[in-house]
């Protein structure tokens, strides 16, 4: 895990909490290579084809919405956390 991504103070967070986080940035950081895998075919070009830069633009609105849903519902379970 990159622990750049967990600059912010987490230490009121209980260790299973802190390995929740965890694991669940290492999923997101799995599923922007596989945005990259799953839409980008050809290396013949410097640029990406349409149908690749549309596939990596929809692949990641998803991601970030996914990644918001997520940020909203952690910090709906832990009121305690925006107070500190």
């Amino acid at each position: 895990m990159d622990p750049n991504l967990l600059a912010a103070d987490l230490s009121y967070l209980s260790e299973e909490d802190k390995a929740n986080i965890s694991s669940i940035i290492d999923n997101f950081q799995i599923r922007d290579k596989r945005c990259f895998s799953d839409c980008v075919n050809n290396f013949y070009r410097k640029s990406l084809g349409k149908q690749e830069e549309d596939c990596v633009m929809r692949c990641t609105k998803k991601f970030l919405n996914l990644s918001m849903r997520v940020s909203m519902r952690f910090a709906e379970l832990n009121p305690d956390a925006s107070t500190q």
